[in-house]
């Protein structure tokens, strides 16, 4: 190798190893993870607000949760509407947005290059014919004049141009999208969370309006049976009008509360219908039958407030956005240094197609461009402010994130707690109606109790009934809100 090419490479060399250096360099604030938020709560082995009994401060599966309730009708609901309702697709094409958005982003990193090709025939007018003007009408050129002939060129070649991320501007803009992406996966998974608790509380809802319904049912059935026996007695005298009138009345009053029962049944089909994505009425036939309700597992794992910051999706997308946002200070941040690009073209011109590729056609251009808005009237400076109130806002909206699911966590706690014992409590009050209203009708059977008196205990008896559904059903609403609260659900998903 002479003197002069190896001069050459290593200039070639120390000018490749000074970009590199140069585009090592990243201007703006590293990202160095969240501010720590509520730190004492945070480092807790419990929540604050977690009942004595029915729960355990083991981790909790992410997914899944309604498995635990042993339903396989509400396990079919859940999934179906994980995979069919329009929400769960506006979070996922949002996802997919937001990925090939990062895919745009790394490509700005690599060089554009471009082919071009091109014929080019065109005449050129006789310049020296049209200098003589009409002195020449009469010279003999009966030929019509000497123009030149067609002139035909073609020409074929690669265009580049690289834009040189000497300070890191391009790297922040990958960073911020790679974070924003991250954002949308946790924003889909949040969709999810909330999607699988309303799946479940509309299917609660139904088995127990249907529960309830059949409750009524039963109640006026028996209702009825009473009323014909008073009706009865009263025609061999030993009862009295008022008795057949009240029953009568109460009859009716327990027929009366089975018309909003059936409506409120319709409208929680309805809304299964709509979040499994499909129409109004699609599971009438399916889910008509009432069911009972489902069963609570006897214990719940709830984990602790630090994997409340792993678990809940909103969490993770707050967090994410924060990143994002500080990214694009230093995106922003970079628009004060000047900008270096070189730009190259290789190409082959010819006059004959044939001729095209030969050596002596060949011909190349590379051009260093340096570009620097030194005076910009404050511009850049602006949008670095912007993006640093950006990121001051995402920080504080990252904090009322994280104090709220501590807040929505621990009063789901002290709700499931709580309930638990007022189920307890209703079943008690239950029991005691049913012995009461056992021993009423056998007293009016026997002719020692008046019809008031059965009216009275058998009424208590129903409300106590109707209490004890509603209560387990309200009991199993407060474990999905628990489940909702501790950000489970969601589903892992594939790139």
């Amino acid at each position: 190798m002479s003197i002069r090419r190896s001069t050459r490479f290593a200039a070639a060399s120390c000018t490749a190893l000074a970009l590199g250096a140069l585009s090592a360099c990243t201007v703006g604030p590293d990202y160095r993870g969240a501010p720590p938020v509520a730190a004492d709560a945070m480092k807790a082995s419990s929540f604050v607000r977690a009942p004595a009994t029915g729960v355990a401060a083991t981790a909790p599966a992410a997914s899944a949760w309604w498995r635990e309730l042993g339903d396989t009708q509400l396990d079919a609901l859940v999934d179906a509407a994980l995979a069919h309702n329009p929400d769960v697709h506006v979070a996922q094409a949002r996802l997919r947005e937001a990925r090939a958005q990062l895919m745009g982003q790394r490509a700005n990193e690599m060089p554009k290059v471009s082919a071009d090709a091109a014929a080019v025939r065109t005449r050129s007018p006789d310049l020296s014919a049209l200098s003589s003007g009409n002195s020449g009408s009469g010279s003999g050129n009966s030929g019509g004049g000497s123009g030149r002939g067609p002139l035909q060129l073609y020409t074929a070649g690669l265009d580049a141009s690289w834009e040189i991320d000497l300070f890191g501007g391009t790297r922040r803009s990958i960073e911020a999208a790679s974070d924003e992406a991250d954002a949308r996966d946790a924003d889909l998974a949040d969709t999810q969370v909330s999607l699988a608790a309303e799946v479940a509380q509309a299917y609660i809802d139904l088995r127990d309006e249907q529960q309830r319904l059949v409750l009524a049912r039963k109640s006026a059935d028996l209702q009825q049976q009473m009323l014909s026996l008073t009706q009865q007695r009263r025609a061999h005298g030993t009862a009295a009008d008022v008795d057949v009138e009240r029953l009568a009345g109460q009859v009716q009053t327990t027929r009366a509360a089975l018309v909003p029962l059936d409506e409120q049944i319709d409208e929680s089909l309805d809304r299964l219908a709509v979040l499994t994505g499909r129409a109004p009425g699609a599971l009438d036939a399916e889910l008509a039958v009432a069911g009972p309700l489902p069963t609570l597992p006897a214990l719940v794992s709830i984990g602790d407030p630090a994997a409340l910051l792993r678990q809940r999706p909103d969490i993770r997308a707050a967090e994410r956005r924060l990143a994002s946002s500080n990214a694009q200070i230093g995106e922003h941040v970079a628009d004060y240094f000047p900008k270096v690009s070189l730009l190259g073209d290789l190409g082959y011109t010819a006059a004959n197609p044939g001729h095209l590729l030969r050596k002596n056609n060949f011909s190349w251009l590379g051009v260093p461009y340096l570009q620097w808005n030194i005076l910009d009237f404050g511009r850049v400076a602006a949008d670095v402010r912007s993006a640093k109130a950006s990121r001051d806002e995402a920080s504080a909206h990252y904090e009322h994130t994280v104090l709220a699911a501590l807040q929505d966590a621990n009063s789901a706690l002290s709700r499931y707690g709580h309930q638990r014992e007022h189920v307890v409590r209703l079943e008690q009050v239950d029991d005691s109606a049913e012995r009461a209203s056992t021993l009423m009708r056998q007293r009016y059977a026997a002719g020692v109790a008046t019809a008031i008196d059965l009216l009275d205990t058998e009424r208590t008896q129903f409300s106590a009934q109707q209490d004890v559904i509603a209560g387990r059903a309200q009991l199993l609403e407060d474990f999905v809100q628990l489940q909702k609260s501790l950000g489970l659900g969601w589903q892992l998903q594939r790139s």
